[in-house]
């Protein structure tokens, strides 16, 4: 057996009749483009679209220099520096047909938490022209329930107090356009690529709210100089598996230490409003408009919301990934009847989109059984995403005399799911949330309280107030640990609406 062919640039001509390869110089390109929080997902998103332009047209100005800000980002880091900044896109359709691709368009990366100063210089330089994020809900630092900035986080404290040597990127942000600003060179655009509605305002808000607090000259001149487009991101891409590597390496002869894998839909709808200039996405999918807000909440409370649903649900009846959900008829039934009863009602009408067929899509994209999601990854912090997704659908039926029994029962089985951290089975199951505690914690006085999971301000706010959310839910979650088998209770629900 031949030797496997490392992933580096000098050995993309012998791979080359095997798996596309990048067509343009990499020698030649810059980086016009920071990006904070290189993960699958911006691999399998912003930069394939930068990486289609590339091989089309003469965009090498753009390429991506990559962020880390946490020491557990220099794994990454350390693999992409092994490997020329490549890496393979391995693209997963629904009758098992694969396409696989080498991305070449991020051509550098930094570990700000080693040495915060080097990447401060690098955002500052005239050649960046946009800074973009993928760093998460809880990255932007604020209170779910309120939108308000967190100045009680420890990683704000220590930026306000140490200006020069941040830690949180946005006191990264503040640090760069301070010294943009004192050298006279154009703000940068803050692009943000994450799961937020109005990601590009929240950016904008929270930056501005840090800012202000350690410059108020300076705030005023990112309010007017700095741009913030909003944006809806969309692309189903699963955490790497050992399998993923040795497919590349059994099939290809392809060693690749971290490959990304994705579905073959992808999505990219962004404000057309930038500081100064962008690459031409639109010449390779992405779809430019001037208010994208119709197009992220149907995202929001479809897609990432449906997540939630089979997330939770399905995590406490005991199954594993989202397609495991699907191929269940309960499963796919209950997240169906959701988005029809009760998601779709408080939607906008979105301009190009047929939310019936949408809706029939997103069904086929979660059943795809060659991208096995685990439900674990769509469950990790849900205190950060449930208000956005779930919460704020429930909020909107309450006020228009909507249904909310499906979203209610997703709450009850977060808090069991929060309480006992067990499935029906006993089976122990993975919980990462920054309020793991505090939500654990709160769960435990279900039994005696029944209303003690959702005194959790900072993500239900005032929803216990609401006598008719109480009564649903305090009914839903008692019947809940009276008998903990999940499938009843979508049964319940199901016979309570047909």
């Amino acid at each position: 057996m031949k030797d496997s062919i490392a992933l580096k640039q000098k050995n993309l001509p012998q791979l080359a009749d095997k798996l596309a390869c990048p067509t343009y110089d990499r020698s030649q390109v810059k980086a016009g483009i920071i990006h904070i929080g290189v993960g699958g997902f911006h691999r399998s998103h912003q930069a394939y679209y930068t990486d289609c332009l590339m091989n089309e047209t003469d965009a090498n100005e753009w390429g991506i220099c990559g962020v880390g800000l946490r020491d557990a980002d220099r794994k990454i880091g350390d693999i992409l520096a092994k490997q020329d900044y490549l890496y393979t896109l391995i693209v997963k359709h629904p009758d098992g047909s694969i396409e696989n691709r080498i991305i070449g368009s991020i051509i550098d990366f930094m570990l700000g938490c080693d040495d915060p100063l080097p990447v401060i210089d690098r955002m500052a330089q005239a050649s960046t022209k946009i800074v973009s994020l993928t760093i998460t809900e809880g990255g932007y630092n604020f209170n779910p329930a309120t939108g308000e900035f967190d100045f009680k986080n420890p990683g704000v404290k220590h930026d306000l107090a140490n200006p020069n040597h941040p830690q949180t990127a946005f006191g990264f942000l503040t640090a760069a356009l301070k010294q943009r600003r004192a050298a006279g060179l154009p703000a940068f655009t803050i692009q943000s690529c994450d799961n937020i509605q109005h990601n590009g305002d929240m950016a904008r808000k929270v930056l501005l709210a840090f800012a202000r607090q350690q410059d108020a000259e300076l705030a005023e001149w990112i309010a007017s100089e700095v741009r913030f487009p909003n944006a809806m991101v969309d692309r189903i891409t699963p955490v790497t598996t050992p399998a993923d590597i040795q497919y590349l390496d059994t099939e290809l002869g392809l060693k690749d230490e971290w490959p990304v894998t994705c579905e073959p839909f992808i999505q990219w709808v962004i404000e057309d409003n930038f500081s100064n200039g962008r690459p031409n996405w639109e010449s390779v999918g992405a779809q430019f408009v001037p208010d994208v807000s119709p197009y992220e909440t149907m995202k929001l409370r479809l897609l990432n919301a449906g997540h939630s649903v089979l997330g939770l649900l399905g995590s406490l009846h005991g199954h594993h990934t989202i397609d495991g959900c699907i191929a269940d008829t309960l499963f796919a039934t209950y997240l169906r009847r959701f988005m029809d009863f009760e998601a779709t009602p408080v939607l906008d009408p979105v301009a190009g989109i047929d939310l019936d067929n949408y809706k029939d899509c997103l069904i086929e994209r979660f059943g795809n059984p060659n991208i096995k999601d685990n439900l674990a990854r769509i469950c990790l912090e849900s205190s950060s995403k449930l208000p956005k997704f779930l919460i704020a659908t429930i909020k909107e039926n309450l006020a228009s005399g909507g249904s909310i029994e499906y979203a209610t029962l997703v709450i009850a089985a977060w808090c069991y799911y929060s309480d006992k951290g067990t499935n029906q089975k006993g089976e122990p199951l993975e919980i990462i949330d920054e309020m793991k505690t505090e939500l654990h914690k709160a769960a435990t006085g279900t039994p005696g309280t029944p209303l003690s999971f959702l005194k959790v301000k900072a993500v239900f706010g005032d929803l216990a107030r609401d006598k008719t959310f109480a009564k649903t839910y305090t009914s839903m979650v008692q019947a809940l640990y009276e008998n903990p088998r999940i499938a009843q209770h979508m049964q319940a629900v199901l016979f309570g609406r047909q």
